[in-house]
């Protein structure tokens, strides 16, 4: 063993430590009954993708710093309702819950009451920027070390009472990390092959061209127009829809919805 493979190992050994009773143990009733009454898609899982969607959420639970902002009394519950969301999107990936990190570049979650002042500049679509805006969340792009989420409390409370009208706070800001997870900002997560980033790249590139001609035109579109921003922006967005508009998405823009399903390793128009 090289002296380099020391750490890394001795990391994995203590997090495997650390999770056995997060991952042993099923959902409790008191999980069941937080999560049956806040999620809208908890009735479209079925009972193995429910156990591994609660592990997860535990794992995030204790393993990531969770702050409560402007005056927010953060509650165990609360926490539960937004990792839990996070965690659909995980659901369906080759993730080992004993050991593997799980978004390694979200450290900290701040959770508002509602929405909030960024001071930073912000471009939307039409390339207008905006300062001081108001906003409803953020993913902080730091490097390999991360930026924090921030969350509206109220937001992603319902967004996850909604599961059906394409908008979801919460998956989107996290499909943002998972997007920053090989150190680029551009709408492409981590991929297992070179043919899978060729396809990803012609798809969502045509998906994206589309979507910026139907803002500028005002035409209908499946894809909130917010998607046409930027790439990034555009993954986030599809996302969102993925995971709600999943039967439209898959009548009405199959590619997409088939590069997507590929990637989080989900059918969710089956459900």
């Amino acid at each position: 063993m090289c002296e380099g493979d020391i750490e890394p190992t001795m990391v994995t050994m203590l997090r495997r430590y650390r999770r056995k009773n997060v991952v042993e143990l099923a959902p409790s009733v008191q999980e069941i009954r937080t999560l049956s009454t806040n999620l809208g898609f908890w009735g479209a899982l079925n009972d193995e993708e429910r156990a591994r969607l609660v592990k997860l959420a535990r794992i995030m639970l204790r393993e990531k710093n969770w702050e409560g902002c402007a005056g927010l009394e953060l509650t165990e519950e609360m926490k539960l309702i937004i990792a839990a969301q996070a965690a659909l999107l995980l659901i369906g990936m080759e993730i080992d819950l004993a050991s593997d990190p799980i978004f390694p570049n979200v450290q900290t979650i701040l959770v508002y009451p509602s929405g909030f002042v960024a001071p930073s500049a912000r471009q939307g679509p039409g390339g207008v920027m905006t300062e001081g805006h108001s906003n409803l969340g953020e993913a902080h792009y730091m490097g390999q070390f991360g930026g924090p989420i921030i969350v509206s409390w109220a937001h992603a409370r319902e967004g996850g009472r909604n599961a059906s009208d394409g908008r979801n706070l919460v998956l989107h800001e996290f499909a943002h990390k998972l997007d920053f997870l090989d150190g680029v900002v551009d709408g492409t997560p981590p991929l297992k092959s070179k043919d899978a980033y060729d396809r990803w790249k012609r798809v969502m590139s045509t998906h994206f061209n589309d979507l910026v001609r139907r803002a500028q035109t005002g035409a209908p579109s499946l894809i909130d127009y917010y998607g046409a921003t930027n790439p990034a922006e555009f993954f986030a967005v599809a996302t969102e829809a993925f995971f709600e508009r999943a039967r439209e998405m898959r009548e009405f823009l199959p590619e997409l919805y088939s590069v997507l399903q590929d990637y989080y390793g989900q059918m969710t128009a089956e459900h």
